[in-house]
């Protein structure tokens, strides 16, 4: 992965719901997607959204655009890109899959790309934030708005906020898969304020996650179970089916 040019992904999406202190999000699914973005360093960068006749950006991607996105990253997987993103396992890619109704094709990606984030789950038994690695990591570009924020900014009508935060977080994961890869260690801070480090001497690809031993959570009282982030793929990869009703 260390000399393969790099290539990150992200999506919001335009669902509205108030996610009350420990409650799990995937109660208000199935999430429709407002726009999303690629980016690599070397400045390919784009926007995936959808007009309508006026020229003006829809609520959701059509299932057709959203296909074109899967394509795309299908296509730059092929291309030798590391294809990054920050919990994409478990979120984007899944959601990526129901609204361009293709979830064989997108968990076949889901295996091959990049995810720190679930990474770092399977070592330490726990998730952390994308935010507090870039702080960790002395990233200097920070998130323009909070993630929960971006459905209704989008359906207000601030399209170029919302693009240019979902962009932002493409470039971020560039700047920290970057930053992982040249000094081998993942750093955050976490809520505390404190500066914490573990090493992380090679990125791997979800596929060789899934496939490892998973973390040792009985420390926890209520651990989050490995099979969450990558259940659907089994399933896609199945005999079920599943479908997204848009």
């Amino acid at each position: 992965m260390k000399d393969r040019p790099l290539l990150s992904f992200d999506i919001e999406i335009s669902d509205v719901f108030t996610l009350e202190p420990g409650e799990d999000m995937e109660r208000y699914a199935p999430f429709h997607i407002s726009v999303a973005a690629t980016a690599s360093p070397d400045g390919e960068e784009r926007h995936w959204l959808s007009l309508d006749d006026a020229g003006s950006p829809t609520l959701n991607l059509t299932r057709e655009r959203a296909h074109d996105l899967l394509e795309y990253l299908d296509t730059k997987l092929d291309e030798g890109y590391a294809l990054c993103a920050w919990n994409g396992l478990h979120f984007d890619m899944k959601w990526i899959g129901h609204h361009a109704g293709d979830m064989r094709l997108a968990a076949r990606v889901a295996l091959r790309i990049y995810d720190p984030m679930f990474q770092f789950f399977n070592d330490h038994g726990y998730p952390v934030g994308l935010a507090a690695v870039a702080e960790g990591l002395g990233i200097g570009q920070t998130k323009l708005m909070d993630g929960a924020d971006a459905p209704e900014a989008w359906r207000a009508g601030n399209y170029d906020l919302v693009k240019a935060y979902v962009l932002g977080d493409c470039q971020m994961t560039n700047q920290i898969v970057q930053a992982i890869r040249d000094s081998g260690t993942i750093r955050w801070v976490n809520k505390k304020g404190e500066l914490k480090s573990k090493p992380m001497p090679k990125l791997l690809p979800v596929e060789e996650v899934i496939a490892a031993p998973g973390p040792d959570q009985s420390w926890m009282s209520r651990p989050l179970p490995k099979a969450e982030f990558h259940r659907w793929v089994d399933e896609a990869l199945s005999d079920r089916q599943l479908t997204l009703d848009l």
